[in-house]
């Protein structure tokens, strides 16, 4: 290093010698003096009171090199050429010699550490939500069709989506709402209160029927082997555009209504995370004939669960599911103004919320802090209330309220599709039931009669085809406060009409993960398949918690099922394998069986268990 060399500062590295020739030389270093900071700091300047991250090893040399260069090069162009030198000496240096840079870079760092306060780390931005559901897509759709094609639609059972109106999702009401679905209760957390949510609320809300058979988008490849061809189906599943312009036909028939199914489950009522129809839809599409037999309200809910699951699991980006119906269900179940001031009813209630109705909606709630600041009254609109479900044969009624329909008020709105109510509020509590179509009327007998012998039963009306019977025996319900003491038999059915939400349903031989909270001691499984009721037990010693499945039946029965529990954290996982054993219901503390051990450290920071449960057909 040159000894008269001045002493310059980290900003200041100019050449020493200038001579006039060089005037517009020194103005380009003088324009690039200032960028020798490091790599991030040429592209930005610093924040005002922002101290700059310390230089490493590296920069302290060449800045020392390319001063000693500029004074013995005054011929030098300008830091590029003085730069490259730099890097030259640098490669070819020992590490004795690099030493003396690298303690000044450390001693600088340990400064820069000790005297910088901690920066507060930035607000994390709101994740962009990612659905299929498009409602808007489906309302362009139903705008070219013919009355042909509406009647087509109608018989069907979907006619209440022809008085579609809402065309965008609020994206962030239903990220809001997805952060506070509860998808092993099936119910949303909001505004401090638990709504379950049920296939009559999807009916109520969708215009969807919740009574009939199961549907099911399983089964052969070979059944459906020529509507995979016609549709041009691929393993990525049936293009939109494709069934788009299928719709686009003046034609009403079969290949419409096919058509049409395919469209409105793929874009809304059902989507999944991928952009074209899930081909597995096929399957309930062989026979068009029972398509208004199906229960299709439940499987609207049933996919909305999973398809939320899934996200949350991380197993896909989008959400997949009905969003639309999250959506509108919180309008009609929380109220933003005086709950006295509330309109009449409108079943289904899609056909109520138009555009400028969920414009302003939206400005109300932005207007008084943003979502959840309402108040909940859903029971006053009949939505997120337990509900009875009878036989497929019998059409359970629903205590929905204390509201009634006044018959003037029902007006034909769908054709013969469906029927829109308009449900006014009243004093007296009724009961209201099914009409034809869509709709209800009040014309219900129900009469309850107490024998001797501890067995009671509702006996149903033959006029109204309504009706339910109950008995009781020795089994007892595992819900808590449930009364309930009957027989085996009709624990089930029992289970999955008054506690449908106090559970959860699995499918035999299928993974199903699941929570406990911190202060949840059991909860109850319920088989999809036969209805058959199991109990996945909590217990808590001094260093876990024991978990355990048991089955509900009769202690005689010889009826076990192999089943498998699986805790994870990180890249570990405890096992277990067992066989359940047979008990009359819900018993304090882990009956002596095999039992997996937890410990607190599988615990998320919520406290709860997370495991994954399997259950299998296998009996012994």
């Amino acid at each position: 290093m040159a000894a008269d060399s001045p002493d310059f500062d980290r900003a200041d590295i100019s050449p020493l010698v200038l001579s006039d020739e060089d005037s517009m030389g020194s103005k380009r270093k003088e324009i690039t003096n200032n960028e020798l900071e490091g790599s991030s700091s040429r592209k930005k300047k610093n924040k005002k009171g922002h101290t700059p991250r310390p230089a490493c090893s590296w920069v302290h040399f060449s800045r020392d090199f390319i001063k000693e260069y500029s004074a013995s090069h005054p011929e030098s162009s300008g830091l590029k050429v003085a730069t490259k030198a730099a890097s030259n000496a640098w490669k070819v240096m020992s590490l004795e010699e690099k030493e003396i840079y690298t303690k000044r870079a450390r001693e600088v760092w340990d400064d820069y550490l000790s005297s910088t306060p901690a920066r507060e780390p930035k607000p994390r931005k709101q994740a962009n939500l990612v659905t299929r559901c498009s409602p808007g897509r489906l309302v362009n759709v139903i705008k070219q069709f013919t009355p042909e094609q509406k009647e087509a639609v109608k018989s069907m059972g979907f006619g209440s989506l022809l008085d579609l109106k809402c065309r965008t999702l609020r994206r962030s009401l239903c990220l809001w709402l997805l952060e506070r679905f509860n998808t092993i209760r099936r119910s949303l957390e909001i505004c401090g209160k638990r709504i379950p949510l049920s296939p009559v609320d999807v009916e109520l809300v969708m215009g969807l029927s919740a009574s009939g058979k199961d549907v099911v988008s399983s089964g052969s490849d070979d059944v459906v082997a020529d509507l995979r061809l016609r549709y041009n189906a691929s393993n990525r599943g049936i293009s939109v555009r494709f069934l788009e312009e299928k719709l686009g036909e003046q034609e009403a028939g079969e290949d419409f209504k096919r058509a049409f199914l395919l469209y409105v489950l793929g874009t809304l009522l059902c989507p999944t995370a991928r952009l074209d129809v899930s081909p597995s839809f096929l399957h309930f599409l062989t026979d068009m004939d029972s398509i208004h037999e199906y229960n299709w309200a439940k499987f609207l809910l049933d996919k909305l669960v999973r398809e939320v699951a899934r996200f949350r699991q991380g197993k896909q980006r989008a959400v997949g599911g009905c969003l639309l119906f999250l959506q509108l269900f919180y309008y009609e179940s929380v109220a933003i103004g005086v709950p006295g001031e509330l309109g009449p009813v409108v079943v289904p209630c899609l056909s109520s919320w138009t555009e400028e109705n969920i414009s302003e909606r939206e400005k109300q709630e932005k207007e008084l802090g943003g979502y959840g600041s309402g108040e909940v009254i859903c029971k006053e609109r009949g939505l997120g209330v337990h509900v009875d479900t009878l036989p497929d044969n019998h059409r359970a009624y629903r205590s929905l309220a204390p509201r009634s329909v006044a018959p003037q008020e029902e007006h034909q709105h769908l054709g013969g599709g469906g029927v829109s109510v308009v449900m006014n509020y009243k004093d007296q509590i009724t009961l209201p039931t099914k009409i034809e179509g869509f709709g209800y009327n009040n014309n219900v007998n129900v009469s309850v009669n107490h024998n001797n012998n501890n067995n009671n039963t509702m006996d149903y009306d033959q006029n109204n085809g309504i009706g339910i019977g109950i008995a009781y025996d020795q089994n007892q319900c595992p819900v808590p406060n449930c009364t309930f003491n009957g027989q085996y038999e009709n624990l089930s059915d029992h289970f999955s009409t008054k506690h449908w939400d106090s559970g959860r349903r699995f499918r035999y031989n299928c993974p199903l993960p699941v929570s406990l909270g911190m202060h949840e001691t059991f909860l109850v499984l319920q088989a999809e398949e036969d209805g058959l009721l199991f109990l996945l037990n909590k217990g808590t010693e001094n260093i876990g918690h024991t978990v355990t499945i048991t089955g509900i039946g009769p202690n005689d029965s010889d009826e076990r099922f192999l089943y498998y529990l699986v805790s994870e954290r990180g890249g570990s996982s405890l096992r277990l394998k067992s066989y359940t054993q047979n008990l009359p219901g819900r018993v304090d503390g882990i009956p002596p069986a095999d039992f997996l051990l937890v410990p607190f450290g599988y615990l998320n920071s919520s406290g709860e268990l997370n495991l994954e449960v399997c259950i299998w057909n296998q009996q012994i």
